[in-house]
C-alpha cells in the first residue's frame, strides 16, 4: 500500500508537468493552429497542409499525455480516498500508483527531448570492429537489440543495407527507424563504441573474449529539411544486389553507391562519405533514398557541430565524445553497465531482448540540454 508521501510526490510531479509544459498555452495553441487547417484553400498546397497538419497533431500529443496523467493522479487521489472508506483494496491503489508513475515518468522523459531534430525518425548504423567472427556476431546481436527495441514501442524498422560477416553475424548494417515521433531523440544515447565481454562460442578454448562494435544514430531527413548537396562533389556506381541464387538472384544492376566529398567547413579537410542501398529492385527508389541517407549524415553532421559550438559555451556540462567507449555488456557477470551515467542492470538478457529504456532515461536525466534559442 502506498503512503501519504508516494500520493503527495504524484499530484506535485503532475502539477510541476502542468507548470513545465505550459499546458493553457498549449491548449490556445492547439485551437489557434487547428483553425488555419480550417480555411476554404488549406490543401491547395499539400505540402505546407501536411506540414501544418503535423504541427498540429504535435501539440494534440502533448495535450493528450498531460491529460492522461492528470487523469491517472485524480483517480489514484479518488481511490486513496475510498480506500480510507474501506470501498477499494490495497491492490486496486498499489495498480492506480503504477498506471499514475508510468504516465509521469514517460512525459517527463519525453520533455527532456528539446533539440530541434529530437522529434525526427532515425538512422541507425552498426559496424564490428576488430576480432573478425566474434565481433561481427556482436555487431548482430546489436541490429537483433535494436530491432526488438523498435518492435516494442510501435517503430517500423527498416534495413536499407546488410554486409554479412564471413562465417557469422555482420560486418555492417544500416538501417531507419519511422513510424513514429523521436525516434531520433531516444536513439541518441546510443551513440558511441559498445563493448562485449563472454565466453566466446567461436573460440575452441572457450577463452573470454572482449568485443566492439561501433553504434552510430543520425536523423533522418525529410522533405521538410533542406539540405545543401554539391552535385559537383557527387557521383554514382551500380551493382547487382546479391541474392540467395537461383531465381533470387538480382540479374539487373539495382544496388547503388553513392560517393560524396564532404568538406569541413571550419578546417576544410575532405572526407569521403560512401553510402550502400540495396534495399529494394528498384534503382530509382534505391537512389533515391541512399541520396536521403547522405542528406541525413550532412545534417547530423552540421548538428554536431552545433552541439559542439554549444558544449564550449555551456563550460558547466560534461561533453560527450560521439565515438567514445559508452556501454560494456559483461555476459559472465550478468552485468550491463553504461560508463557515462554509471546506471547498470543485471537483466543482461532482457537488455539484449531490446530493454534499453533505462539506459536511455539515465542518460537523457544526466545529460539534458537546454532550449535552443
Amino acid at each position: 500500500m502506498i503512503t501519504a508521501e508516494q500520493l503527495k510526490d504524484v499530484m506535485e510531479r503532475a502539477e510541476a508537468l502542468h507548470r513545465y509544459l505550459d499546458i493553457d498555452k498549449k491548449k490556445v495553441e492547439f485551437e489557434e493552429e487547428q483553425l488555419r487547417t480550417q480555411a476554404p484553400d488549406f490543401w491547395e498546397d499539400p505540402a505546407r497542409a501536411q506540414e501544418q497538419m503535423k504541427k498540429v497533431k504535435s501539440i494534440e500529443k502533448w495535450l493528450d499525455g498531460y491529460k492522461e496523467v492528470r487523469q491517472y493522479a485524480d483517480e489514484l487521489q479518488l481511490a486513496f480516498d475510498f480506500f480510507h472508506d474501506d470501498m477499494v483494496s490495497e491492490e486496486e491503489v498499489d495498480a492506480d500508483y503504477a498506471k499514475a508513475i508510468k504516465a509521469i515518468e514517460a512525459l517527463e522523459l519525453k520533455n527532456m527531448l528539446r533539440q530541434k531534430e529530437d522529434p525526427m525518425e532515425a538512422v541507425i548504423k552498426i559496424n564490428s570492429g576488430a576480432g573478425g567472427t566474434e565481433s561481427q556476431d556482436w555487431a548482430s546481436m546489436l541490429m537483433r537489440m535494436y530491432m526488438r527495441w523498435c518492435e516494442a514501442h510501435g517503430y517500423r524498422c527498416t534495413v536499407s543495407n546488410l554486409q554479412e560477416g564471413d562465417e557469422a553475424g555482420i560486418k555492417s548494417v544500416t538501417m531507419e527507424v519511422e513510424g513514429g515521433e523521436y525516434a531520433y531523440g531516444y536513439l541518441k544515447s546510443e551513440n558511441g563504441v559498445h563493448r562485449l565481454v563472454r565466453v566466446s562460442p567461436f573460440n575452441a578454448q572457450g577463452k573470454r573474449m572482449t568485443s566492439f562494435a561501433s553504434v552510430f544514430v543520425s536523423p533522418l531527413v525529410d522533405d521538410t529539411i533542406e539540405v545543401f548537396v554539391d552535385p559537383a562533389r557527387l557521383s554514382w556506381d551500380t551493382f547487382r544486389s546479391g541474392g540467395a541464387g537461383g531465381q533470387n538472384v538480382n540479374k539487373v544492376e539495382s544496388g547503388v553507391r553513392l560517393r560524396y566529398w564532404y568538406q569541413d567547413p571550419d578546417t576544410g579537410e575532405e572526407e569521403e562519405i560512401l553510402i550502400e542501398n540495396t534495399e529494394t529492385r528498384d534503382q530509382p527508389k534505391n537512389r533515391a533514398k541512399a541520396m536521403l541517407l547522405l542528406k541525413s549524415q550532412l545534417y547530423d553532421r552540421a548538428m554536431k557541430k552545433r552541439l559542439e559550438a554549444q558544449a564550449k559555451i555551456e563550460a558547466g556540462k560534461k561533453k560527450i565524445e560521439w565515438g567514445s567507449q559508452i556501454r560494456s555488456y559483461v555476459f559472465d557477470d550478468r552485468r550491463v553497465k553504461d560508463h557515462r551515467t554509471n546506471y547498470q542492470t543485471a537483466d543482461v538478457d532482457g537488455v539484449m531482448d531490446g530493454k534499453i529504456d533505462e539506459f536511455i532515461k539515465a542518460y537523457l536525466m544526466e545529460f539534458p540540454v537546454a532550449d535552443e534559442d
